[in-house]
């Protein structure tokens, strides 16, 4: 492409267009904007007269335009990053209104600078041939892949393995299968791209491959170049609000303020014609539901993903997916079972063909039951065929001719990896689980120490019996667990309901509800007149009322996970007759914070070791006057807090064994109370992304026991507390993305134990402290490159002291 061509495909008109509307929408860009349309609105009458010439232009100057339109080209990759950053982002907006200042710098010493002058005073006589070298300017804004630190121990090396599998698959999508993936991906793509058809859809059985095949389209670059792609699960219970508001805000392009009641098929608006949207819609499974999602609008196509064939009325077409051919499910199976796509040389190959029949031809099934006889011996599998040809019975229906097969699948593992595979069954299908909170319940439940807990999780994940997700700072040996998360196939979990729902449900040891309900299942309300035994319970329900819950006595009851979605809810009475009650898991699903009600069952839950808050509205010193003296875990996330300033009973009283105590994304939270000085056995302080934290207690160098301070992404945070000093056991200290924070404390070289600091994306941060000298644990300080400089003098006694990350920005974990 020549540079006249560059300028005619109008980057610097569209750069224009994008800079008008941060000018109209953002305050903290604004200025930078003005002056850049300035700029190119002097420059769009040179670019003009450029399509008019035909000279070649001397080296010199192809080389000064070559730079200039790189710098073009990467303003509108940043423009459109301040178009569709959240203006909640506090951070990412200052980051990002940083790099406009930095590209009105650039644009003004070419416009200004003498040489940049005579390029563009004589361009118009000339024309140049840069197709090539333009050619390598195409910006791919894919998700990055991180490596994963090397401290990470066995569960970064998990995580490793899971995105080498990832990559695995998708550089080698014909040979997993998948000629039937790979015509599969010709035809949507197809389907999507023509004129004629605006809802697409893809169907077939459970465990096909579905959503991977949709996923491909939406990674494939030709879809990409034709549409902005924007991928939402629907699952078995919706909340259709919240989908709703979400399609809404894609249409617009922001957040919407059209009232919720006034969304029907058509929706109440329109969008502009230009804007080509790909709407994917996956694990639909009633058509009512894509009835209420479904929207026409200019430039917008759905690819709906279901079990389901909808008929013409819903959608315009609709591939359905078969089966593997059988040499497709032999590479696939061999790969998961042996490393590699073919027979090994000594493999009894009637045998393993005998297993890959069993298996069905279904992906899934072939990955798992592959994963669980790998490295197994030929009495293994040998019963692991029998037991598949047994779990097939042809009067029943696929799925329960699937779970049937998947069950062989968990026969290998140990008791304690079964028990633990069965927990996962206890939460909402399509949600990431907070590896925090899996951690937590193994250990209560299992009674095995966090190491086991980790090992456990790290061979189902080998098993392909879950998925582990992280985000950029996972695996880090003193990253926290919420940053980890485990995802899990919905024919899995309906794997681990289906096997722990066998027997009375009296008897059961997990209780657990398969989708979200109005209320309670008949079959508990059918047999509340005995005890329940279950270990642990799960309920998943919309609000719920005093009047909504049973007399249930549950006195063996360990574990509660109670999900809901609703601005009001009342607290089950009978938590308070759970004498063994050690872990209570809360998540409110709904878009806003819930106000929680009952609360004095608290009181009575004095065996509490666990307890997990999410999207809640509560004080941070709870009313109760009853100390929970086991109580070591608390995390807090998403929620509404208001602090108590002066409350006579102080943490210290009613937390006096707490351990662990986790903020995140808690909103008006500007202090923490004074009283958690006063905590002799916390360990672990973790306050991350709180926009309204200002300050931390003057007498914070009092926790002794303190080895973990993390108080990442809190702009409004302008320092710590000279006491930070006197904390001899702190081993990790993490300041990254603070903003405003000035400095470290002078006295920071009292943290003898301080092994690593994080302080990347600290920019007021310009010295560091005399005092670094004496922290000789420090081994690893992880900062910006303009920081990294601070650190010369420990540098030359450690030369790998300083480490530079990639930036990375992801909202993943809140687009849940």
């Amino acid at each position: 492409m020549a540079v006249t061509d560059f300028f005619a495909g109008e980057i610097a008109t569209e750069l224009l267009k994008q800079l008008l509307v941060i000018a109209r929408k953002s305050a903290s860009c604004r200025s930078s904007a003005e002056q850049l349309i300035a700029y190119i609105r002097d420059l769009l009458p040179i670019i003009e007269e450029i399509k008019l010439t035909g000279n070649e232009l001397p080296q010199h100057r192809q080389r000064h335009l070559d730079n200039f339109s790189q710098t073009l080209s990467g303003g509108l990759e940043l423009a459109n990053k301040v178009l569709s950053s959240p203006r909640w982002n506090f951070y990412r907006n200052i980051r990002l209104a940083q790099k406009m200042e930095k590209l009105e710098k650039s644009v003004s010493r070419f416009m200004e600078g003498p040489v940049q002058l005579h390029v563009l005073a004589d361009v118009h006589h000339t024309r140049m041939d840069m197709a090539e070298r333009f050619d390598q300017l195409n910006w791919k804004l894919g998700a990055m892949k991180i490596g994963v630190n090397g401290d990470g121990g066995c569960l970064g090396a998990a995580v490793k393995r899971v995105e080498e599998e990832e990559r695995w698959c998708e550089d080698n999508l014909v040979n997993l299968g998948c000629t039937g993936l790979e015509l599969g991906k010709m035809k949507v793509k197809e389907m999507l791209t023509g004129s004629d058809h605006n809802v697409v859809g893809i169907h077939g059985i459970g465990g096909i491959g579905k959503t991977t095949l949709a996923r491909e389209i939406c990674k494939d670059d030709q879809i990409r170049s034709h549409f902005r792609v924007f991928f939402l699960t629907v699952s078995q219970s919706p909340n259709m609000e919240q989908l709703k508001s979400r399609i809404r805000e894609i249409l617009l392009g922001r957040s919407s303020i059209v009232n919720a009641n006034s969304m029907e098929l058509k929706f109440g608006f329109e969008v502009e014609s230009n804007s080509r949207i790909l709407l994917v819609l996956d694990d639909v499974w009633k058509q009512s539901v894509v009835e209420q999602l479904l929207v026409k609008a200019p430039g917008c196509k759905i690819l709906l993903v279901s079990r389901l064939n909808f008929p013409p009325s819903v959608v315009d077409c609709s591939y359905e997916l078969d089966l593997l051919s059988e040499n497709e499910a032999m590479s696939l199976f061999c790969h998961f079972a042996f490393g590699q796509t073919s027979l090994p040389v000594g493999a009894d190959e009637d045998l393993v063909k005998q297993v890959v029949s069993e298996c069905g031809r279904l992906p899934l099934a072939l990955k798992v039951i592959g994963a669980s006889l790998k490295g197994q011996p030929e009495m293994s599998w040998t019963s692991a065929k029998s037991r598949l040809s047994r779990g097939q019975p042809l009067c029943e229906s696929h799925e329960v001719q699937l779970l049937e097969r998947m069950k062989m699948s968990i026969d290998n593992l140990s008791e304690t990896e079964r028990m633990c595979f069965l927990d996962l069954g206890a939460f909402p299908e399509d949600k990431r689980i907070p590896l925090h909170i899996l951690i937590s319940m193994w250990v209560e439940l299992h009674d095995i120490p966090e190491e086991e807990a980790f090992a456990v999780l790290v061979q189902l994940s080998d098993k392909n019996l879950l998925t582990l997700v992280k985000d950029s700072r996972s695996g880090d040996k003193y990253s926290s667990y919420y940053e980890i998360y485990v995802y899990q196939h919905d024919v899995l979990r309906d794997l681990a309901i289906h096997l722990s729902n066998d027997g009375p449900v009296n008897t059961r040891r997990r209780l657990l509800m398969p989708r979200r309900e109005a209320g309670l299942p008949r079959e508990w309300e059918r047999n509340s007149d005995e005890p329940f035994n279950a270990q642990v319970i799960s309920i998943h329900t919309g609000e719920m009322g005093e009047m909504d819950w049973l007399e249930m006595e549950c006195p063996k009851t360990e574990v509660v996970v109670l999900n809901f979605s609703s601005s009001q809810y009342f607290l089950p009475p009978f938590l308070e007759r759970m004498p063994r009650l050690l872990a209570l898991i809360l998540i409110n699903h709904n878009a806003g914070n819930a106000l929680l009600h009952n609360t004095a069952v608290f009181s009575n839950v004095t065996n509490l070791r666990s307890l997990w808050f999410e999207k809640i509205s509560l004080p941070l010193l709870p009313a109760t006057t009853t100390p929970l003296k086991k109580l070591q875990k608390v995390s807090l996330v998403l929620c509404d807090i208001k602090t108590v300033e002066h409350s006579v009973l102080g943490l210290p009283f009613l937390f006096p064994n707490l351990s662990e105590l986790t903020l995140d994304h808690c909103i008006n939270l500007t202090e923490l109370p004074g009283s958690i000085c006063e905590m002799p056995a916390l360990t672990s302080l973790s306050v991350t992304n709180c926009d309204s934290l200002e300050a931390l207690p003057a007498e914070l160098g009092r926790l002794g026991s303190l080895e973990i301070l993390r108080l990442s992404a809190c702009p409004s945070l302008r320092g710590l507390p000279a006491g930070v000093g006197s904390l001899e056991r702190l081993k990790y200290l993490d300041v990254s993305q603070c903003v405003n924070m000035g400095c470290l404390p002078d006295k920071i070289g009292g943290c003898r134990s301080l092994e690593k600091i994080d302080m990347r994306e600290c920019p007021r941060v310009r010295s560091v402290p005399e005092s670094v000298a004496f922290l000789h644990s420090l081994r690893r300080v992880v900062c910006d490159e303009e920081a990294a400089g601070l650190w010369k003098q420990l540098e030359k006694v450690r030369p790998d002291l300083c480490q530079v990350p990639q930036e990375c920005f992801t909202l993943d974990w809140l687009a849940e």
